[in-house]
């Protein structure tokens, strides 16, 4: 993955996950645990949305150029 997070970043999600453990399923998990889960999201699942995200941005991006090219155009003049 490009994104490199913060240690604090980090522990957030860490207890983001243990909360989520706690609350979803009445398990209590160790930070070494929630740790884990976070590295497989990481690695196995953050791709996809990441790739989804650069294929959203592709999308708006294309629109945005189309746009200004129809703009462009319409500063053309006539040639006799």
């Amino acid at each position: 993955m490009f994104y490199k997070l913060t240690k604090e970043q980090q522990n957030v999600m860490i207890a983001d996950i243990q909360y989520f453990f706690s609350e979803e399923r009445e398990e209590d998990i160790s930070e070494f645990a929630a740790e884990r889960v976070l590295d497989f999201v990481k690695e196995s699942l953050a791709p996809h949305f990441y790739n989804a995200g650069v294929k959203d941005a592709r999308k708006i991006v294309e629109e945005r150029t189309n746009s200004l090219e129809d703009e462009l155009l319409t500063l053309e003049r006539p040639i006799k």
